[in-house]
């Protein structure tokens, strides 16, 4: 009944659902597009949809306002936030530019509307190389993830100031999970996310964003892929690869904001196109420029 409701409520309001990677399998299930943040907001964007229902965390559904004001966003829980995104604000930011004046910010998308707006240009875990190596300036600030930055620091010259951020999730893989993985699976690669440790990361066959984690399941020939991201997304994998075996780094990489949706929340935004997230118009014209400017490169 509940999915038949969603159905009617999704046509008569001329809405689109979007579901992260992390988000559970019936939500997965029930939406129009699955991916990763930004990707999500450039498919809604690009759609003649009047209502987006965002699953997700706050700051995607803010990413998805700022592209695309015109429509109206709904996130089904509003207390489905990021912690990573949390670790900084927009008043620290300026008081880091302060310290460092000539150096760009370059602001990971998981980030609030905020923190976007006093960024340079923003950048995605799978193109935050390209960015940084893109601009002029010799020091960089980059926010807010920790991790992402000393990955990028191994594959561009540049001063990085790196904030001390990070995504508790993947912070939580470890070496020995790694170790112990290898050792039950001997011969299966190992993939795991920028955000990860660098220890961690120095034990990869390949470090991926969750879009490259999906396109290299499709592309490449394997039996096993231990994959060391949020577990979410092994749904999807597994659903796209069902001749595939794929198996979480950690069983206890779980987001617990990212589980906060659930079908009847799904539901009731549907009926009542609540809560909406709407990024203020200043912020949103800044944010954007951030935004812009990196798909520009």
């Amino acid at each position: 009944m509940t999915l038949e409701r969603i159905a009617e409520l999704k046509k008569s309001r001329q809405a689109i659902i979007l579901a992260h990677n992390y988000q559970p399998p019936e939500i997965q299930d029930v939406a129009d597009f699955v991916g990763d943040s930004f990707e999500l907001s450039q498919k809604a964007a690009g759609t003649d949809a009047r209502v987006i229902i965002f699953c997700g965390v706050r700051f995607m559904a803010e990413t998805a306002s700022i592209l695309s004001p015109d429509k109206k966003v709904i996130i089904p829980d509003n207390e489905a936030g990021c912690p990573m995104a949390d670790m900084i604000t927009a008043q620290e930011l300026r008081k880091k530019k302060r310290e460092f004046p000539a150096a760009a910010v370059v602001c990971y998308v998981n980030s609030s509307a905020k923190v976007k707006a006093e960024s340079d240009i923003c950048c995605t875990s799978a193109n935050a190389a390209k960015v940084v190596e893109s601009l002029e300036a010799r020091g960089i600030i980059f926010v807010p993830d920790q991790y992402l930055g000393q990955y990028v620091s191994t594959q561009v010259k540049k001063d990085l100031h790196l904030w001390e951020g990070f995504c508790p999730v993947h912070s939580s893989i470890s070496v020995d999970d790694i170790a112990q993985k290898r050792a039950e699976y001997p011969g299966a690669k190992v993939v795991v996310h920028p955000e990860c440790r660098p220890d961690v990361i120095s034990l990869a066959d390949q470090v991926l964003s969750t879009g490259g984690m999906c396109r290299y399941a499709k592309e490449q020939d394997f039996d096993r892929l231990i994959v060391g991201t949020e577990v979410g997304i092994l749904h999807r994998l597994r659903k796209e690869n069902p001749d595939k075996e794929f198996i979480p780094a950690s069983p206890k990489a779980i987001c617990p904001d990212m589980k906060k949706i659930t079908l009847e929340k799904v539901l009731f935004s549907l009926e009542t196109l609540s809560p909406e997230v709407k990024v203020p118009l200043k912020t949103r014209l800044k944010a954007r420029r951030a935004l812009e400017r990196m798909l520009e490169i």
